[in-house]
């Protein structure tokens, strides 16, 4: 009986995580394949062709959209980044330290929730929306994964140095540009990829506060999914699966990179 029961535990798990990476990853594949399909309808194959890919080049309305969110990304992990070590270096011995858990709270509250929040916040002030308050609320959420990772990075760091800075006779800010930053570049970099993923991927947080100005990749992928599914959103699509991919296995290589060191 033991031995039949743990037959049966060999053979379940395998079978139950190759069914979910199949969930996980058979739609995308599904759309890879059907953005190379010459056919308008996304649901039957044609023949191999690229001119959904050549459409997509050639649409401006993508490439301003794509510009939006590449500069709100860019400019929400640079302040992220910032404001995120000046946090921890500068708080890591007050009492300020102890509010480092706050920044936990994006990974518990709903996005939905931390929308309406900064939606209610900018009309409360008659801030009009716009590029400048989708900036502050994607750094608002950036925050929440440069805080912890670099926090966490700092803890690790031998105070010695700082010490050694110190009684050399170099100021604060000279120790945290030529001692700390240089010790803390694995964790900003790889908050810093986490951060851009994040940003350029969001639809919730750029739908509320966006308005009517500004488009932003996602928020165009999905005015044009409410006109009907059209092969250039799979050509879109697979676009940005292949770059966030290529960013996921860079952050992931500095991960183990930064383990294999403090081993």
């Amino acid at each position: 009986m033991r031995q039949k029961e743990s037959s049966i535990s060999r053979y379940c798990l395998p079978i139950v995580t190759v069914g979910l990476y199949m969930f996980l990853y058979i739609p995308m594949i599904v759309l890879i394949i059907f953005s190379f399909n010459s056919k308008e309808y996304t649901y039957q194959w044609s023949s191999f062709s690229l001119k959904w890919y050549y459409e997509l080049f050639d649409s401006i309305e993508i490439w301003d959209a794509l510009k939006n969110s590449l500069i709100v990304a860019t400019s929400s992990v640079i302040l992220s980044s910032v404001m995120g070590v000046l946090l921890v270096f500068y708080s890591a011995h007050t009492y300020a330290k102890k509010t480092f858990l706050l920044f936990y709270g994006n990974l518990v509250v709903p996005e939905i929730v931390l929308a309406v929040g900064l939606l209610s916040f900018f009309a409360f002030f008659s801030i009009p929306l716009g590029i400048t308050t989708l900036i502050a609320g994607h750094t608002l959420v950036g925050l929440g994964y440069v805080v912890p990772i670099v926090h966490a990075r700092f803890l690790e760091l031998d105070n010695r140095y700082k010490e050694a800075s110190l009684d050399l006779g170099a100021t604060e800010n000279q120790t945290l540009m030529r001692v700390i930053l240089p010790l803390l570049s694995p964790a900003l970099f790889a908050s810093g990829l986490l951060v851009f993923i994040i940003s350029l991927d969001d639809f919730i947080l750029s739908f509320f506060c966006a308005g009517a100005t500004t488009q932003t990749l996602p928020i165009y992928i999905f005015s044009m999914m409410r006109s009907g599914a059209t092969p250039v959103v799979s050509a879109l699509s697979t676009l940005l699966i292949v770059i966030s991919s290529i960013l996921v296995l860079i952050f992931s290589s500095l991960q183990i990179k930064k383990t294999d060191m403090l081993q």
